[in-house]
């Protein structure tokens, strides 16, 4: 098998070589925060019906383009929305997975919080043996760097093109587990009933045109891409048994790298998962206590995703 070149690590150890001054800071950082998950989960579709509006009404090709483009990049931030909740991080109701679901993860037709959460807290208990889901699913050619500029182009091409969506969507099915089962779980009926008043209002309004071109395009196009970098960012695969500190790279965005592809400070993912009941929001808050506390290195940061992508290029 194909194995990968570990990273140098930058956060430099595990918690336990906190100060107890410092993990005392951390664990009044820890919890859910639903008034920050709620204003990003709005923020987030107002930018989306900005962008539509924006596209309808200038009806020009390189508007639209630009547009979906956009679209898509909020559709990620809609599936890191869906990530947070995983963790039970945003919204804490007896109802609150099935407020995210209609209004955030069946919107994008892959998923629901039930199956993810199995997907995902698999990855987080069993990260990097032959347990973990994530693993398994990413390993080979395709997720072992660094790679020539023509490959990773081949990539995003069928990325973009929806070539590799099934394995997308088979990605994201729950295991066959019960382990990670969730509490009050949100029925089948609700599924249906959205996608049912969905198209019910699209054909009520006229809207098909608009939704298949500012929707479903940029889902099965530009949002694959983001998904793909996404899970690119968050860890390096093919490193059996390998440590978080030496799998998972620490990437800054540039203000208008966080402007155009905002992604809830997951380049700060060894944190999350050092410390998954810390907020997105916390995050770099954390970042600096392991600073201040002489744990990271600050020359193995990646200071923008133009930097680790030069990372990921074959030298």
């Amino acid at each position: 098998p194909l194995t990968a070149k570990p990273l140098r690590p930058a956060v430099l150890a595990e918690a336990s070589a906190l100060s107890a001054d410092a993990r005392r800071e951390i664990m009044a950082l820890s919890g859910a925060r639903p008034k920050r998950f709620a204003a990003e989960l709005l923020f987030t579709w107002a930018s989306i019906a900005a962008f539509i509006a924006a596209g309808v009404y200038f009806d020009n090709l390189a508007v639209t383009l630009f547009c979906i483009f956009l679209i898509g990049t909020r559709q990620m931030a809609l599936a890191l929305l869906l990530h947070e909740q995983v963790h039970r991080l945003g919204m804490r109701s007896k109802y609150a997975d099935w407020f995210i679901n209609v209004f955030a993860v069946y919107p994008l037709f892959v998923t629901t919080v039930e199956d993810y959460a199995k997907v995902h807290l698999s990855h987080h208990k069993y990260c990097f043996t032959q347990d973990d889901p994530d693993f398994l699913r990413k390993s080979g050619d395709e997720w072992t760097f660094p790679k020539s500029l023509g490959q990773l182009v081949m990539i995003a091409v069928k990325d973009l093109t929806a070539m590799n969506l099934i394995r997308l969507i088979r990605g994201k099915t729950a295991p066959r587990t019960d382990e990670f089962e969730r509490r009050n779980p949100s029925p089948k009926w609700l599924r249906y009933a959205f996608f049912a008043v969905a198209v019910g209002v699209l054909t009520a309004i006229g809207g098909w045109t608009v939704f298949l071109i500012y929707w479903v395009v940029p889902a099965m196009t530009v949002t694959q891409l983001m998904v793909r970098w996404i899970a690119v960012c968050e860890h390096e695969y093919n490193i059996e048994n390998g440590t978080i500190h030496e799998t998972t790279p620490l990437i800054q965005l540039t203000w208008w790298q966080r402007a155009l592809m905002p992604d809830l400070n997951f380049g700060l993912h060894a944190y999350h998962h050092m410390h998954p009941g810390v907020s997105f929001a916390n995050l770099p808050k954390v970042h600096e206590i392991y600073k201040r506390e002489g744990l990271v290195d600050e020359s193995a940061i990646f200071h923008g995703q133009g930097a680790y992508l030069k990372h990921l290029l074959a030298r």
